[in-house]
């Protein structure tokens, strides 16, 4: 399964600036324009390391955001741990299409402490959260992906808000306390409320740091 694909932040970067700050309102895809007033769904972006779990219709496997990604040893285990006794259920739902390797992958984010700086606000072990799911060429939708996030007992990154893009970049400026505690969330990974696809077939997808407004201000 190929590694999860760049989200683009919502607006250009400012080249006059070594791409350090952004150019508030000038959008990064006009797809972005286009849909700014429609409703977007906004979850919490979680700062740590991409982390696939691959089903091939036998076996699970669990990679990095590329396949020669390291990964943390203590990392592995725990996600082992936590999709012990679960086979069954990729065996009974996930079937790979004909000509694919793969039938399902679940993309998360490995995170905890010991896992980029902060790591430790989130989470003392090392663990996996889940983000998105791909079934062959398709994208499941937010509540399917809590369905089987459920079915499974993975955890899942939290709503945020549901708004414009707008709101979005307002409460990322702000700064808003993460769902896991009182500390600062990195940001806001943002898609519309029905999955879309830009002509080429790009996923409409995109992403705001707070630390892109901590930048302006400097």
């Amino acid at each position: 399964m190929k590694e999860y694909h760049k989200i683009q932040t919502v607006f250009k970067r400012n080249p006059e600036t070594k791409f350090k700050t952004l150019l508030e309102g000038e959008y990064s895809f006009p797809e972005f324009r286009y849909l700014k007033d429609n409703l977007w769904l906004f979850t919490e972006k979680v700062d740590g390391t991409n982390i696939r779990i691959m089903w091939n219709g036998t076996d699970i496997q669990i990679g990095g955001k590329t396949d020669n990604a390291q990964l943390h040893g203590d990392l592995i285990v725990n996600i082992n741990k936590l999709l012990e006794g679960k086979i069954d259920y990729f065996k009974e739902n996930f079937i790979p299409p004909q000509g694919q390797d793969v039938a399902v992958c679940l993309y998360g984010e490995g995170y905890g402490a010991g896992i980029q700086k902060g790591g430790g606000n989130y989470r003392q072990e090392k663990g996996f959260v889940l983000f998105d799911i791909k079934i062959g060429d398709y994208w499941l939708q937010r509540e399917d992906v809590e369905e089987i996030a459920i079915k499974l007992n993975i955890d899942i990154v939290p709503i945020v808000a549901m708004g414009r893009l707008e709101d979005m970049v307002n409460l990322v400026k702000k700064g808003f306390n993460s769902k896991w505690g009182e500390f600062l969330s990195e940001g806001i990974v943002a898609r519309p409320s029905t999955e879309l696809k830009t002509r080429n077939g790009q996923r409409i997808i995109t992403k705001l740091k707070h630390k892109d407004f901590l930048t302006l201000k400097n």
